[in-house]
């Protein structure tokens, strides 16, 4: 059975993660793991206060509060080699939020989540900032399949407030003239009647949508994947963006396309559900 596991490292940005965790978990029935990471257990700070304390302490109430059954890890190490380590030992939803980072770090390794999320195969749930009730998601349809999982998580949440659900997807610039680019570039207002992978993802999608008794609205681009996106979300007033993941996936494309996923998470406060296709 899925369970989720909430990682911090105690530092505050992690916060919204333990909160929306709790909250969801509350709502989907699930056990939660909390995990905590000490980064910098030297022997002279074992006198010292730890700030994982606070942040358990806080959990814990916040936990019982909601009614959630919960568990306690600590571990000691870097938390972007734990937290992969971690989530491969169950059916586990990761939850994350910023480890509060150095600027310098950033510009010289990069974030860490787009990193977490090249090690993790299981679903992620990237939070920011807490936005919870959750009325409105927008689910990005990449046309490649990446995004079924993420789908059927996202309608999961979608029934536990009613939440609006519109599906999303962008149509790059055609640099090479081929038959499936030309047909997606001249429907674009009516891309879903298409016989496209294009267009029968989103087919897919509105029925599996319309099976849990909700509704969605199709929304259709064509521009920069990345720049359409934000565009969207930044005026759109979402809850919870779900995209997939191309990473680990069998496809050229990965060795010189930016994994979208991971870019438009570096780049919002708004909770990001990522996951993998699952091959079955």
């Amino acid at each position: 059975m899925t369970e989720l596991l909430i990682t911090t490292n105690g530092f505050t940005t992690t916060w919204p993660a333990i909160e929306y965790g709790s909250w969801l978990a509350s709502h989907l029935n699930l056990k939660v793991t909390l995990l905590g990471i000490n980064e910098k257990l030297y022997p002279v700070q074992i006198d010292d206060h730890n700030p994982l304390e606070q942040v358990f302490e806080r959990a814990i109430s916040l936990f019982n509060e909601h009614g959630v059954k919960y568990s306690l890890q600590v571990q000691n190490g870097n938390a972007e080699e734990i937290i992969p380590q971690k989530a491969l030992e169950a059916d586990y939803i990761t939850l994350i939020g910023p480890l509060g980072r150095a600027r310098l770090r950033h510009l010289v390794s990069g974030r860490s989540i787009r990193q977490i999320m090249e090690d993790i195969s299981s679903p992620i749930l990237y939070v920011p900032q807490v936005r919870v009730p959750i009325n409105k998601i927008l689910i990005c349809i990449g046309g490649l399949g990446y995004e079924l999982t993420a789908e059927y998580l996202a309608l999961q949440i979608a029934k536990i407030s009613s939440a609006e659900i519109a599906l999303m997807h962008v149509v790059p610039p055609v640099e090479l003239n081929y038959p499936t680019a030309r047909i997606v570039s001249q429907n674009l207002d009516h891309l879903v009647d298409t016989d496209t992978p294009q267009g029968r993802s989103l087919r897919q999608a509105m029925n599996a949508i319309q099976e849990t008794g909700l509704s969605a609205e199709i929304k259709v681009r064509q521009g920069n994947i990345v720049e359409e996106l934000l565009n969207e979300i930044k005026t759109g007033g979402y809850d919870l963006l779900c995209m997939g993941s191309s990473y680990s996936g069998n496809s050229l494309r990965q060795l010189y396309a930016p994994n979208v996923t991971a870019e438009i998470a570096e780049s919002v406060n708004v909770p990001v559900l990522t996951a993998r296709l699952k091959k079955v």
